[in-house]
């Protein structure tokens, strides 16, 4: 994407998006948000008293470069209007999408197209599959549209195929495909043209538990291979749970809450949020980072290998038959904390126990 972004600069950058449905909506909230005029409830408030349906309300958050951030709430809450606003599937009422540095909600339509053609990659519950092509040619679909010739096209397509788990599949029919195989075509045709961005609309949640667990395995590998920047929606806490890097929670159309898996599970701001995960265990997210003491040398007694990502049910699992304070070490292989076992027995015990 062309923009005025840095190298460190977000992968997608959202600033006080609101989302207002009915006549007169754009006017109306305009004039509410002058300085000084009111809180975002206020605002919300107010709409709501001249008939209009506040869907996202002063929404704000970053996505950083090869992060998977998920969103969730319940049914209504907002989530999928967001996404549309971000991809102005949906035109926003208010607010700006940065993507690399370029305001696409400043877009023409030509760019919007360029855009969703070349950078955006988009899947939906609905697989949206063309019932007369065969898979190769579904996936090279939005390359063919790019001009590219017959064999390069079917190349590629060939090539995130293989990635879906697909191989063989490939002159098959959507007709002959089972709910699962089928979103693995809308999969690897959204990825078909190597999109900057990954937009995913509840992609999973049609299909039957056992089928939705493999593909939420399969989808944490791709992500392992490629590394997009990607924007999931869910209702599901333990989809949420195993997929994201970092989760916004929303109600009613606001965003209550942004943290990691671990800050959503252990520190919930309200009852709203601490109600996703009351039946989750804690002891699978909390992590050794947030129980041990911060140290630049440790001593090297040998032992289990101890990494900060670690979760306590992992470590208790490595550190059975350990009495001595253990060092824990970075992603890069840095000393950079102390644990001792008795800290994290009752780590365990606690996160057990709620």
């Amino acid at each position: 994407m062309t923009g005025t972004g840095g190298p460190d600069a977000p992968a997608i950058a959202v600033d006080g998006l609101w989302q207002v449905f009915g006549d007169g909506a754009r006017p109306a909230l305009s004039e509410l948000l002058k300085p000084g005029a009111a809180t975002t409830d206020g605002v919300a408030r107010r709409l709501k008293e001249q008939g209009l349906i506040p869907a996202v309300q002063d929404a704000s958050f970053t996505v950083k470069e090869g992060e998977l951030f998920v969103i969730m709430g319940l049914s209504g809450s907002g989530k999928s209007t967001l996404i549309r606003c971000m991809s102005r599937l949906v035109e926003p009422t208010s607010g700006s999408v940065l993507m690399a540095g370029e305001d696409i909600l400043a877009a023409s339509k030509r760019r919007m197209i360029e855009l969703r053609r070349d950078k955006l990659g988009m899947v939906f519950q609905h697989f949206g599959l063309f019932p007369h092509m065969s898979v190769v040619d579904n996936v090279a679909f939005p390359i063919k549209m790019k001009g590219v010739g017959l064999k390069e096209r079917r190349a590629r397509a060939m090539e995130v195929i293989e990635l879906v788990g697909l191989g063989g599949r490939e002159d098959a029919y959507p007709r002959e495909l089972s709910g699962g195989q089928r979103q693995r075509v809308g999969i690897a045709r959204s990825l078909a043209v190597n999109p900057d961005v990954w937009f995913l609309d509840e992609p999973f949640s049609a299909l039957d538990p056992l089928i939705r667990r493999q593909l939420q395995d399969e989808f944490l590998n791709i992500q392992a291979t490629l590394r997009k920047s990607i924007v999931f929606i869910t209702h599901d806490i333990g989809e949420a749970l195993k997929l994201a890097d970092r989760i916004a929670i929303m109600r009613d159309g606001v965003i209550v809450q942004i943290g990691t898996p671990s800050e959503i599970v252990l520190n919930p701001v309200d009852d709203y949020v601490r109600e996703f995960s009351r039946d989750i265990p804690k002891g699978r997210h909390m992590t050794l980072e947030a129980l041990m003491e911060p140290v630049d040398v440790a001593p090297d007694r040998g032992g289990p290998e101890l990494r900060t990502a670690m979760t306590l049910d992992d470590a208790l699992s490595a550190c059975a038959l350990t009495f001595e304070p253990m060092a824990v070490r970075d992603g890069e292989g840095r000393v950079v904390g102390l644990l001792h076992p008795e800290a994290l027995a009752r780590a365990v015990g606690e996160a057990q126990s709620t």
